[in-house]
């Protein structure tokens, strides 16, 4: 065994019963699991991240996206499609126009916790 995996093990094995039981209780159903790891995997693209913090400034179309990010509309409609199928954002139409925004507040403070983490561990 290497020396990093030591370190990470406990020394003896005891199960600490009713610490289990309590923390049981406390986990998702896997359902919910499933929907969560969903929504990281929705997270883990930097362009759908670029294209959420830009929806947090401001509602935009895809012509807007695509100017800002320089990539084809093509590729800003697939992506978004893809964010609109995970609940991320939301679309409005004012006439041939479509117009993208965060679904709810929660992106937004998803978006603003993950950064201030990321600072936070930059920091250290």
């Amino acid at each position: 065994m290497n020396e990093k995996t030591e370190s990470e093990c406990c020394g003896v094995n005891v199960i600490h019963e009713e610490i289990v039981r309590s923390v049981a209780c406390k986990l998702p159903e896997e359902a919910k699991v499933e929907e969560l790891s969903h929504l990281f995997k929705m997270l883990g693209d930097p362009t759908r991240i670029k294209i959420l913090f830009a929806l947090n400034a401001a509602e935009l179309c895809v012509c807007d996206i695509s100017a800002l990010l320089s990539m084809s509309q093509s590729a800003i409609s697939h992506q978004l499609r893809f964010l609109k199928q995970a609940r991320l954002v939301k679309a409005r139409r004012e006439g041939k126009m479509i117009f993208y925004s965060p679904s709810d507040t929660h992106v937004k403070e998803i978006l603003e916790q993950s950064i201030t983490h990321i600072f936070e561990d930059a920091e250290e």
